[in-house]
């Protein structure tokens, strides 16, 4: 590798996210002077960035190297594998490679963002074979997942093969799809595995993640408990095999089926633009749904991780046309996300007091998860028998728990990196040979910007702190004003003091520092968060207006 982490004759693996934590994930594989980029993800802030949603990893090296960066190739269609396209695609400016399924969900990202004419999308069908991007030959392996068309990455390079898998399971009844058999990953594990890029999520779940044929019997059966009820669904909407279970249950017990959702009326026409969902029963509308007696109805709706604007949270604050009483139902097909706990007990609570019957994944096998467990990923290291480990998608306990897994089922070398750590697969020993940056964006309203930037600071610390504002005028006389101190009955105490100890400071000036901007704006910010803490323990950010002509 070159000083400027240009590839020589070498294979490289760089992650720019997706390694350290679940989700934003972007990772690059370097050859003979030439990268090729997998997925191209984001994720979402959970509070940690204040009046921010999404947040990308910083392509800052990637950018740096355009010019040698040959394509984007996408695994399959979840938000933290494809969610970044639409932002960074056009700026990067190569082709990007995907199956049917995921095509038309980023070709409609690219529609919605003016960008589907600036951003060449290549439909590759899942067994097409293999297709040559730069000195990589890229092959679709399918593998169940929790959507439709989830693909490991068969990567044949000049000094090796590559099994990306993706995000992936092992399902006996998968519903959507055919996933590979074990013969056929073996008979590639036979042609020489060097390297397995593996998805660490479920490391330390013993058993295996279960088969989605058997959450279509448990859904039926919960269901058929509740004879006369009105009964709801949240699951994950990009779940197409939960969705066509869903229908068929629907037409097992007798119900109509009601559809509450955006992402889950994409997902729909989607999958049946492209061969799923063929059977899926047509759903009623809301009024319709709210007619029929109680128990001919089952509503699909979003909002399962207790998002404010999905569905199933606006039900809970009686703020959608779809109204739920008193022993309705609702069943959370789906997971738990770690950092959605509270807004997730919130939707619960409400729906609890209303008397709304609840079942989650713990109460009834109603989900299973589209991540390996331990006897999975022992499984497939025995099929591919790789020579290297490569652990992705986890945090940084899931990645090393993987390595340590794989180690002792007889795979020589595991190499535990995270984002902005290059590796050298290829030849020699593998291992870490040097660090890059890798941060993360956020877009802030219309504005992509660093995650550490001021703005994202300033934020913060006004939460936690609360801010003051002062203003003078040409005579140095002081105005105040705050948002969020605790100060509500002291409030024009702290205000007549907070005035008296500016002016007092900005009178013991002396000299030229009478005179001085700068000198007077500190005083007077020195002396308004003195008062302010002072008055109410906090330390607020605060702002002076001084007077647009000269001091006087």
């Amino acid at each position: 590798m070159k000083k400027n982490f240009t590839p020589e004759d070498e294979l490289l693996f760089l992650a720019l996210g997706g390694s350290g934590e679940i989700g934003m994930n972007v990772n690059l594989y370097g050859c003979q002077g030439r990268w090729l980029m997998v997925d191209l993800g984001m994720t979402f802030s959970g509070g940690q960035y204040p009046g921010v949603d999404l947040v990308f990893a910083d392509l800052e090296f990637i950018e740096d190297r355009v010019k040698d960066l040959d394509a984007i190739v996408l695994t399959h269609a979840h938000e933290d594998h494809i969610g970044a396209v639409p932002y960074f695609a056009a700026d990067l400016g190569v082709p990007i490679f995907a199956t049917p399924f995921t095509a038309e969900l980023v070709r409609r990202k690219l529609q919605e963002a003016n960008l589907e004419r600036e951003v060449e999308v290549n439909i590759i069908e899942e067994d097409h074979g293999g297709f040559q991007v730069g000195p990589f030959e890229v092959t679709y392996i399918p593998l169940a997942h929790s959507i439709a068309e989830g693909n490991a990455l068969l990567i044949d390079t000049p000094h090796g093969r590559i099994f990306h898998t993706g995000d992936w399971k092992l399902d006996e009844d998968p519903i959507i799809g055919e996933p590979a058999t074990a013969e056929e990953l073996t008979e590639i594990g036979d042609d020489g595995v060097l390297a397995l890029v593996c998805d660490s999520t479920n490391v330390f779940n013993p058993s295996p993640s279960g088969s989605e044929g058997a959450v279509f019997k448990g859904l039926l059966e919960e269901i058929q408990k509740h004879s006369g009820k009105r009964v709801l669904v949240t699951t994950f909407a990009s779940n197409v095999a939960r969705l066509h279970t869903l229908g068929e249950v629907a037409r097992e017990t007798g119900r109509q089926l009601c559809v509450a959702g955006r992402s889950l009326d994409r997902i729909i026409e989607v999958s049946q633009a492209n061969g799923y969902l063929s059977d899926f029963p047509e759903p009623v509308d809301f009024d319709t749904a709210m007619g029929l007696p109680r128990g001919e109805v089952l509503i699909l709706a979003t909002g399962g991780q207790g998002e404010p604007r999905a569905a199933l949270s606006r039900i809970s604050e009686d703020n959608h046309p779809l109204k739920l009483v008193a022993d309705d139902v609702v069943l959370f097909s789906s997971r738990q996300i770690p950092g959605n706990e509270l807004s997730i007990g919130a939707v619960q609570n409400r729906l609890a007091a209303k008397g709304v019957t609840m079942v989650t994944d713990r109460q009834g096998i109603i989900h299973v998860s589209g991540h390996p467990g331990r006897p999975e990923l022992e499984s497939l290291y025995g099929w591919l028998r790789p020579e290297v480990l490569v652990p992705v998608h986890g945090e940084m306990r899931h990645m090393q728990e993987q390595a340590r897994l794989g180690l002792a089922n007889g795979i020589a070398d595991a190499v535990v990196q995270q984002n902005g750590d290059i590796v050298r697969l290829a030849p020699g020993t593998p291992g870490k040979i040097a660090e890059v940056r890798a941060g993360r964006l956020v877009l802030d309203g219309d504005i992509i910007t660093p995650a550490d930037g001021d703005s994202i600071v300033m934020r913060r610390r006004i939460m936690q702190e609360g801010v003051v504002v002062v203003a003078l005028d040409d005579r140095l006389n002081p105005v105040i004003d705050s948002v969020g101190l605790p100060l509500d009955e002291d409030y024009d105490d702290f205000v007549r003091e907070g005035i008296e100890d500016i002016r007092t400071a900005i009178t013991k000036l002396k000299g030229a520092d009478r005179k001085s901007r700068s000198s007077v704006h500190e005083a007077a910010r020195l002396a308004a968060r003195r008062a302010a803490q002072r008055w109410s323990g906090k330390r607020p950010q605060v702002r002076v207006i001084l007077p647009s002509t000269g001091l006087s």
